[in-house]
């Protein structure tokens, strides 16, 4: 029987550590008069890539999904392991989570975002936005790179069987393969919409750009904020439908 508490404790604290790290690379590239400044996109993949590992780390309990596409993509993958319930216990957790990480970067860099004159940089800290807005295709950039993402958790995770007390998730691949597999997919795929692959890792810090009494913050752009939900969902159902046909080893499970 699952602890759902636990779980839910657990995605709390992984996905903190995934936004306070990954929004802090963001905030030490974008902000005015960091250490960091102008450190350009790939020093972002690499930070997001480390916040990714700390994430799983600490998110062990639960498998550590930190994300709601490879949620669905993994019950969409094996629906008996995942009824509505626990289902909605990782999603809760993942929100709470990466919005509690999103204050904590704000805390850290808040004479930075005081200082800071643009407001698209102050909330490019928080949430993700295209470098071609075009709706259509960012979205489809969003469901390939989470596509990419949850096919290979399936694919290494084998729903589950990498360890006896692995759950389904992220943490089946381990915490450095995960990190280099975002990593990847960052500097390959994130070019256009900057890759949120990721509906909470977007959504929880666009709430908190909106709610938090940062100087000269602007409008959180939600218009946009429904790109970086319906493209990682999408493709990370499709990942989890797709893996049975196309990854013999599951399929012959």
């Amino acid at each position: 029987m699952d602890n759902l508490g636990l779980i839910f404790l657990s995605e709390i604290v992984g996905t903190f550590l995934l936004l306070l790290l990954g929004g802090g690379v963001v905030a030490n590239v974008a902000l005015a008069k960091t250490k960091g400044f102008n450190g350009g996109f790939l020093m972002v993949t690499f930070g997001w890539g480390l916040a990714v590992f700390a994430g799983v780390t600490a998110a062990y309990y639960s498998g550590a999904h930190l994300n709601p596409a490879v949620t669905i993509g993994l019950a969409v993958n094996n629906p008996s392991a995942f009824p509505i319930g626990k289902i909605l216990v990782y999603l809760a957790g993942q929100l709470i989570g990466a919005f509690l990480g999103a204050v904590g970067t704000w805390l850290a860099y808040k004479k930075h975002f005081d200082d800071e004159p643009d407001p698209a940089n102050k909330l490019g800290v928080f949430s993700t936005g295209p470098a071609i807005r075009s709706y259509g295709w960012n979205v489809l950039t969003e469901a390939i790179g989470t596509f990419v993402l949850v096919f290979v958790v399936i694919a290494f995770g084998r729903g589950g069987d990498a360890g006896a007390h692995t759950p389904a998730g992220l943490a089946a691949l381990g915490a450095l393969p995960v990190a280099f597999l975002v990593v990847g997919i960052g500097v390959s795929l994130g070019g256009p919409t900057g890759y949120a692959i990721n509906p909470a890792r977007d959504l929880g810090p666009r709430i908190a750009h909106a709610l938090l009494p940062i100087k000269g913050k602007g409008g959180s752009d939600w218009s946009y904020s429904w790109v970086p939900i319906v493209g990682p969902l999408l493709g990370g159902a499709i990942a989890g439908l797709v893996a049975h046909p196309l990854l013999p080893l599951l399929a012959m499970k």
